[in-house]
């Protein structure tokens, strides 16, 4: 089976990934045996599966926001779409120089230098992180993806002296410190991230069973992820990919990302006012563009004496593709509150309220790619639940079919 190089295909690519996880000694057989290039292991593997720590952090941080401690913070949305292209980037030459590392170091170990098969060894063995980056999605739990980095370092020390012909004796010293520099790239290209991505995020003003063919993938506790959908997913973040490289026709006119909805679309459906008494005092609509990756925003800002809501919709286009794979299911009660996430008339849904401050925020996930959600303080749930509702959720349904 051949995932890369003539014709890569969802289909091999999602045996490549269940096969290099749950059988990988005698994938790394195969592997050794395929002919290919770097060119076609990026193309065919890399660029796609890098994508999927980076979109769900993104898509993750838009939904749901981070906290810990009690505070809450929602990332800005050109920040966050920013950071995930950087770090999306980063990490495709990370793993670049990862490879160059392995081989350099294959004669220090008594091995054999081949740069193709050095950076099979560093793309492959980076699976188990980049599908457990999914896991982004949901903040809360996204720390779950450092036991996948564990197994990357086994699959690391399966694959060393298959294919860079180590003896069996030397392939812990090879891997150890190979894991030393990796540690050392990850740590450089963290610094890298920061510093590039810092300033704007600062600066902005908006403080079971699982199969080839499908089946379902169960996270206990937290939901289910439908692998079918993943498949679909993965030829979209493909296409994706593509279009990236072509760097051409990925802008419409006026500025706004092709393939999603025009800000001041967006901005015609807030409402003028919301139930309960609350007057719009402010709008303001957005659209963020980097590399070809998307998308748009538009903000209503509602008062009532001193009870204040803002209204956010929010339409992440392909990016949301991988959405629609995964279910969450979350519930957590505390002495002033609570925090849910689940499928309300099929669409996910988050909510969340304090009792002691009567501040809290309800969204709602709409055709897999729009979030509207209400943030408020000095107000009941049932006042952001309106306000959500306030917003033709049946429009946007109509609008990502046309």
């Amino acid at each position: 089976m051949t995932v890369v190089g003539g014709g890569t295909s969802s289909a091999g690519l999602i045996a490549r990934v269940k096969n290099i996880l749950l059988t990988p000694k005698t994938e790394w057989e195969v592997i050794d045996a395929e002919p290919t290039t770097i060119k076609d292991l990026y193309i065919g593997y890399a660029v796609i599966l890098a994508a999927i720590p980076a979109l769900s952090s993104f898509i993750g941080g838009q939904l749901f926001g981070f906290g810990a401690m009690g505070i809450h913070f929602k990332p800005p949305l050109i920040g966050s779409l920013v950071t995930a292209i950087v770090t999306y980037a980063l990490s495709l030459v990370g793993v670049g120089l990862l490879g160059l590392v392995i081989n350099a170091l294959a004669p220090s170990f008594d091995g054999v230098k081949d740069q193709v098969k050095a950076f099979k060894v560093a793309i492959y063995s980076m699976t188990a992180a980049w599908v457990a980056g999914i896991l982004g999605l949901v903040p809360m739990i996204a720390m779950l993806g450092v036991l996948a980095g564990l197994y990357g370092l086994y699959l690391l020390y399966l694959g060393l002296p298959r294919l860079m012909k180590a003896p069996e004796e030397k392939t812990l010293g090879y891997t150890i410190v190979t894991i030393i520099v990796a540690i050392v790239l990850n740590l450089v290209v963290g610094m890298v991230a920061a510093a590039v991505t810092a300033p704007l995020m600062l600066s902005s003003s908006v403080f079971g069973a699982n199969s080839a063919a499908g089946g379902t993938l169960s996270l206990p506790g937290v939901g289910s992820v439908d692998v079918g959908k993943m498949e679909k997913a993965a030829k979209e973040m493909e296409s994706a990919a593509k279009q990236m490289q072509a760097a051409s026709g990925t802008v419409a006119a006026g500025g706004t990302p092709a393939g999603v909805v025009a800000p001041d679309v967006l901005q015609t459906l807030l409402p003028a006012a919301l139930p309960n008494g609350f007057a719009r005092t402010e709008v303001s609509s957005m659209a963020a563009n980097v590399g070809g990756l998307g998308g748009t925003h538009a903000e209503g800002v509602y008062n009532k004496g001193d009870a204040r809501i803002s209204l956010e919709v929010t339409d992440i286009g392909a990016a949301g593709a991988m959405m629609g794979a995964v279910r969450v299911n979350s519930n957590k009660q505390t002495a002033d509150g609570y925090e849910k996430i689940g499928q309300v008339n099929g669409r996910m849904t988050t909510e969340e309220y304090n009792r002691s401050s009567n501040s809290g925020k309800y969204g709602v996930l709409v055709a897999s790619r729009y979030m509207v959600e209400a943030d408020g303080n000095g107000v009941t749930i049932e006042d952001l639940k309106a306000a959500v509702g306030a917003v033709p959720l049946s429009r946007l349904e109509a609008l990502s079919k046309g």
